[in-house]
């Protein structure tokens, strides 16, 4: 069973920083892309953020420029750290593998990020 723990979401102002970070079942972590996701109310589920087993990243343009994805084997944890945050990043983020590569396992119960005007 694939468990993902996502964690370090909170209540910032704009301009603040947060680093999420997601716990994944060691079995799977090694040989999978992984990604970060985020879905505001309303709104479909969207990709932010991705690395390869290789450590390529991705980035939606959303995030570029403010945001590092980041992983650690010995952890089995994959991070998020994000700058300068804006009002419009407000939105649940959940960790799974990457889509682009795989499909996703079951999600887990995603780290609420607020960021406040």
């Amino acid at each position: 069973q694939v468990q993902l723990v996502e964690s370090g979401g909170g209540l910032v102002q704009a301009g603040g920083s947060l680093r999420l970070s997601c716990e994944v079942s060691r079995s799977i972590f090694s040989s999978n892309a992984m990604a970060w996701y985020r879905q505001a109310p309303g709104n479909q589920r969207d990709l932010v953020a991705a690395i390869s087993r290789a450590g390529i990243t991705y980035y939606a343009d959303s995030m570029k420029g403010r945001s590092t994805i980041s992983r650690d084997g010995a952890k089995s944890t994959v991070y998020l750290q994000m700058n300068s945050l804006k009002p419009e990043d407000t939105a649940v983020y959940y960790c799974n593998a990457d889509r682009r590569t795989r499909a996703t396992w079951a999600w887990g119960q995603g780290t609420q990020v607020t960021v406040s005007s």
